[in-house]
Order: C-alpha cells, then structure tokens, then sequence
C-alpha cells in the first residue's frame, strides 16, 4: 500500500468514525427507556417496545464498529495492518477501502 492510499485511507477512517458516533447517539436516543405513564394504546406500546430492541441491537452494533474502526486508526500505520489476522496473507486492498474495519481476508471472514 502506497503513502497516499493509506492517507486516503486514514481520512476515510477519520470520516467513518465521526459519522459511527452520530449514529451511536441517535441510537443512544431511540433506546431510552419507554415511560409508562404515557398515553400510548396497546399496539403502539408494544411497536415502541420492540422499536426500542431494535435502536438497541443498532447500537451494539454501532459500538463495535467503532471500536473496529478506531482500532484500525491506531495500527494503518504498522507493517502488518492489511495483513489477514487468520491466514497472514494480505487482504485486498478493495475489501480494506470498502471495510477499513476488517481484520480478515474475504476468505477467513466467510468461514
């Protein structure tokens, strides 16, 4: 990897880390807990329920991510970053640009 795909790729890693942290607090603001004493028929209580489940898998989701992307921040520098954690082989540079977060090859992901 050449010294501006990886500065290319680091500003893309920057970008995705602040927009994972907006999401992380929209999802924070969907899966606050519902009140009861609001007026809310039966159907809806339980659509507001399970919306909430779903706002909090998000933002499980959402956190891990960011961990995965911050992690890769702090080692795109390192000799082995782009090197499959699995197999040692390097990872294409495609998946790398797509998924700057992947600590695998599409081979050893998919197993």
């Amino acid at each position: 990897m050449t010294a501006e795909e990886r500065a290319d790729l680091k500003a893309k890693i920057e970008e995705q880390i602040e927009e994972t942290k907006v999401k992380i607090e929209e999802f924070e603001e969907l899966s606050k807990p519902i009140a009861p004493d609001i007026s809310l028929g039966r159907i809806t209580r339980m659509d507001a329920i399970n919306n909430k489940s779903v706002a909090e898998a998000a933002l499980r989701t959402a956190k891990r991510k960011l961990g995965k992307l911050q992690h890769a921040l702090a080692k795109i520098d390192s000799p082995d970053f782009g090197t499959c954690t699995v197999c040692k082989r390097p990872i294409q540079p495609k998946r790398i640009m797509l998924m700057p977060e992947s600590s695998r090859c599409v081979r050893c992901a998919s197993r």
